[in-house]
């Protein structure tokens, strides 16, 4: 059937390219508050779409809790960010850049890419 079909065609192309693999760096940072963070996050290919739009999201995550999307598209924030949170990059090399820390920032920050399956962080 066609669904088959797609769904072939669709392995086929992942098996061709593999999964995309993020690196982050630091793995890990300690700073006072009113401090800036940056975190850099770097792709093993482009996560550039041919439209220019960025298939990368920053999210971060407490203990015990679900993640929480702060920024998508690599730079536009979602709904409750606040300004001084920021992301920027495009291609390969992302960054979240939290400035002024608050108490309420401590916690993991993740980047994950969307720009193909499986989507991975």
């Amino acid at each position: 059937s066609v669904l088959q079909l797609w769904l072939l065609v669709a392995q086929i192309i992942q098996s061709s390219y593999g999964q995309i693999v993020l690196t982050q760096s630091p793995d890990y940072v300690s700073v006072s508050p009113g401090e800036t963070v940056t975190i850099n996050c770097k792709a093993i290919r482009s996560l550039t779409e041919s439209s220019g739009t960025n298939s990368l999201a920053w999210y971060q995550q407490k203990s015990g809790q679900a993640p929480k999307l702060l920024i998508y598209g690599a730079s536009t924030r979602h709904t409750g960010t606040p300004e001084r949170i920021s992301g920027s990059g495009s291609g390969t090399d992302f960054t979240l850049t939290i400035s002024r820390m608050e108490a309420e920032d401590a916690g993991d920050y993740y980047c994950m890419q969307y720009f193909s399956f499986p989507l991975t962080q």
